[in-house]
């Protein structure tokens, strides 16, 4: 496993991640106007809803039922913003030690306005964000690394616009981020698994910025003529269509890896089913709904920012899972688990009969 960096110099070198946070606090609306009383009782809802969700998730997943249950950290959106801008800084690091090199890998920007661009970022982020789970922030309980965030005024926006029952709604996001957060817990080597692969990645970036944007027409004239010309590929794709052979193959195994950790995740907030969230089925039909809606600006960020392919990933990956699921039941799905050889490729989220064939003969 490449050494993660402890400090945060070469990380500001690059990009100034306290700016950034700081922009973004900025810009950002500190979300809905409840009474104090009213936020109290959602904070404290929050707090016992990460606990039930997670007891939850380990009957239907049958993972880690020997670990203790936490509960999880409920934020507001500047603390979330704080927290991403952590987690940031930490991959920047990464990429520049891997890179060996002392220079600026922003071909210039400089890092202040760097941090400024990525604080605009983060500010869009920061307002749509309801949970997550950073399996590499270090743990404010002095517990395993790891911070499992519920983002309090986001959720009540979210369940206000969504006009679904509070304490139903509360839980269903619950389910989601626990699942995450067992995922990386209860599977011991995930965690290296997943930073190796990200070290792999960042440590091939070997192209100049000169050589990158020489292959930048041909990228875009791929995709204005691909089968997929409407719509965008968002940042991260168009990195990704960037990218040498090497690094692509090393992208295949994070999105694969992600694919499946996100879609894993939707699976079980529906899977605990309407005994746990009776509104189940309507909170997915509106919040699915509302996903795809948005005024003409919002879904413009979404395109930009490559969100409208994470939703794809999560579809992908919850019909991988299920697909899965009906076929050889949890315990059978649960072989994703024993070992990276186990993980689906990317091809295989896209076919689980390949990855049943493979795991299960």
């Amino acid at each position: 496993m490449p050494p993660r960096p402890h400090g945060r110099d070469d990380a500001q070198r690059s990009l100034d991640w306290d700016l950034a946070a700081a922009t973004a606090g900025r810009l950002m609306h500190s979300g809905p106007d409840i009474p104090r009383e009213d936020a109290v009782h959602a904070v404290r809802a929050l707090r016992r809803a990460g606990v039930a969700a997670e007891t939850h998730v380990r009957e239907l997943t049958g993972l880690g039922l020997d670990l203790p249950v936490l509960e999880g950290d409920v934020v507001d959106r500047r603390e979330w913003v704080r927290a991403a801008a952590q987690g940031l800084s930490e991959i920047t690091g990464m990429a520049l030690r891997s890179r060996g090199s002392g220079g600026d890998p922003l071909g210039g920007l400089g890092a202040r306005g760097a941090g400024l661009q990525a604080g605009l970022v983060l500010s869009y982020l920061g307002t749509k964000v309801l949970g997550q789970y950073d399996p590499f922030l270090p743990s404010e309980r002095g517990t395993r690394p790891g911070r499992l965030l519920l983002v309090a005024p986001n959720i009540v926006a979210a369940q206000r616009a969504l006009d679904v029952p509070v304490d139903d709604f509360t839980m269903w996001v619950c389910l989601h981020e626990s699942t995450h957060r067992l995922q990386f817990n209860a599977v011991p080597w995930l965690r290296d698994h997943f930073a190796d692969s990200l070290g792999e990645l960042l440590s091939d970036l070997e192209s100049s910025p000169g050589e990158l944007l020489s292959r930048l027409p041909a990228v875009v004239r791929g995709v204005r003529s691909g089968p997929d010309a409407q719509s965008s590929p968002g940042v991260l794709g168009l990195v990704e269509l960037l990218q040498g052979p090497r690094q692509r193959a090393a992208l295949d195994r994070i999105l694969a890896l992600s694919t499946l950790l996100e879609g894993h995740a939707d699976h079980v907030m529906d899977a605990v089913g309407p005994s746990v969230v009776p509104s189940v089925a309507t909170i997915r039909r509106r919040f699915t709904e509302r996903r795809q809606g948005g005024g003409v600006l919002d879904r413009l960020l979404r395109s930009l920012l490559g969100v409208d392919a994470k939703m794809r990933q999560y579809a992908q990956g919850a019909a991988f899972t299920r697909h899965v699921v009906d076929r050889v039941g949890m315990d059978g799905f649960n072989a994703v688990w024993t070992s990276p050889e186990h993980l689906p490729t990317r091809v295989e989220t896209t076919d689980p009969a390949s990855w049943l064939r493979r795991v299960h003969g």
